[in-house]
Parts: C-alpha cells; sequence; structure tokens
C-alpha cells in the first residue's frame, strides 16, 4: 500500500474514497496519487500531442488544475505527499498506465452506491479498469471518519486458480491487524457437504501460515444473498472478491454471479485479480 492511486471526478463519492486514502496513506507511510481523467474526444488529444492551442481543452484542463488546489488545502491531507495528474485520455487504459508508470499498488475508487459498480463515478470506462486491475481495488460508498477494518469476510469457491487473491488478501488483512473469515456459500444448485467444504478450504489454506481467521460455510438461495447475508451476520468491515479479469467482476467462484454483490452491498468491496 505504498503507492495508492485515486481518480477523481471531484464528486462526493470521489472525496469519500480520498478520505479513506488519506487515513490509510498516514498509517502506512503511503503517497497518494490523485487522477482526473478528462473526458475528450481522441481527435482532440491528438491535437494536444502537437501542443496546438484548443480552448476547450485548455479550460478543462485549467478548472482540473483549480479543483486540485482547492483539494490539496483539506486538512484530512495534511503531512501527506500527493501528486498531482491529469490526464487527457478517458479511457480505461488511461489507469492501467498511470498504475504501471508510478508502480502503483492500490487503487481505491468512489462509488454511487445502489447504481452500482458500471457507474464508478469515472463512468464505464472505470468498471472496466477495476475489472482488468493488477493491483486490489477498493471501493468505497461511504464517508468514514475512522476506517478501521477488523474483520474481513474472504468469499471463494476455494479452487486452486484462486490462492493468489487469497495472498493478496492476507497481505491486505495482516497490514490491518484484521481477521479473515473465509467464507464458502452453498447454493442448492451447487450444494458441498460440511465435511467435504471444510477439507477443501483446508487443502486451499495448506501452503500459507497465516492462522489469523475462521473458516464458514453458509447455506443461502444464492451466493450473492450469502455473502451479503454472512457479512451483515458478523457485522464484517469488508467483503473481499476475486475477479477473473477480462470476464468482470461479475465472474468469479469459477462462474458467474450478478454484480448486484457490489452493488447491493453497502460494505465496502476490495477485489483481488485472479
Amino acid at each position: 500500500m505504498k503507492k495508492i492511486l485515486v481518480p477523481t471526478d471531484f464528486s462526493i463519492e470521489a472525496e469519500n474514497a480520498l478520505k479513506v486514502a488519506a487515513q490509510i496513506a498516514k498509517k502506512h507511510n503511503s503517497e497518494i496519487y490523485l487522477l482526473h481523467m478528462l473526458e475528450i474526444p481522441m481527435q482532440e488529444i491528438d491535437t494536444i500531442s502537437t501542443h496546438a492551442d484548443v480552448p476547450e481543452v485548455m479550460f478543462f484542463m485549467k478548472m482540473a488544475h483549480q479543483k486540485f488546489e482547492e483539494i490539496m488545502n483539506s486538512s484530512y491531507l495534511e503531512g501527506l505527499t500527493v501528486h498531482e495528474i491529469v490526464k487527457p485520455d478517458g479511457s480505461f487504459n488511461g489507469i492501467s498506465e498511470i498504475c504501471k508508470e508510478h508502480g502503483i499498488t492500490m487503487i481505491i475508487m468512489g462509488s454511487h452506491g445502489a447504481s452500482g459498480i458500471k457507474e464508478m463515478f469515472v463512468g464505464s470506462n472505470a468498471e472496466k479498469a477495476v475489472r482488468n486491475s493488477d493491483v486490489p481495488v477498493l471501493v468505497i460508498k461511504n464517508d468514514y471518519d475512522d476506517f478501521s477494518i477488523d474483520d474481513i469476510v474472504f468469499a471463494s469457491d476455494f479452487n486452486n486458480d484462486n490462492k493468489e487473491t487469497y495472498r493478496q488478501a492476507i497481505e491486505f488483512a495482516t497490514a490491518f491487524g484484521a481477521k479473515l473469515h473465509l467464507l464458502m456459500v452453498n447454493t442448492a444448485s451447487n450444494f458441498s457437504t460440511t465435511n467435504k467444504a471444510n477439507d477443501r478450504i483446508n487443502a486451499f489454506i495448506s501452503d500459507y501460515s497465516f492462522k489469523n481467521f475462521t473458516i464458514n460455510i453458509y447455506n443461502d438461495e444464492s451466493i450473492e444473498k450469502g455473502v451479503l447475508n454472512f457479512s451483515k451476520h458478523i457485522d464484517a468491515d469488508l467483503i473481499g472478491i476475486s475477479t477473473h479479469g477480462r470476464q468482470g467482476i461479475a465472474h468469479f467462484f469459477n462462474g458467474s454471479i450478478s454484480e448486484d454483490l457490489v452493488n447491493h452491498a453497502n460494505r465496502p468491496v476490495i477485489t483481488f485479480k485472479i
């Protein structure tokens, strides 16, 4: 978490994400990269590259820098190293390029809530960035005066191809001193006995020495409901899920589940790429 990227459109949701990033940065001595991506037509981007003076583009660039100046004066950023980036590229490749260029280790983004991951404040291109991100992405929906994490639900089917995401979850939990609650959801169409489920989870985690966890098998009508209901039952601070890259956020547990999990979760959600 040494380098945190926070994309912003200067909305309330974006500020909520930045406040969380600031709290994490202060605890872990991290740097923040605050990114604003201008939605500019490609022909105008080409014009910028030739250093031509395009009034519309220059106006929006100037407005963005003015907004950054206001944000930099926020008390919650005091004492932090915050890098300002304005990128005239509205494509999801822009976020990916920034991550690679600056060695970003985490992305923290705001979400409008019930409208879902596809309506994340920088638009559908951000959803693609989250889907394809090689680093963990933390989705924030609310304002937190004190963002602390004690209990994390790690929902998985505990197939071997999810082991990389478990390693990432362990690193994240260790950084916060949090407990992982390993969760397998049983449904009528995809059922395992308690013994088989326990054996599968124990085999999955056998390569790791991490001990601060619980094992949970939860029965429900669907995976989404199981994750949400179990998280509510233990009052979890965070839900962790795996993504399969280009298959999208809806595709994990070795299959496809609804994005309703992200849309309906009032808690923060962190995604780890398989």
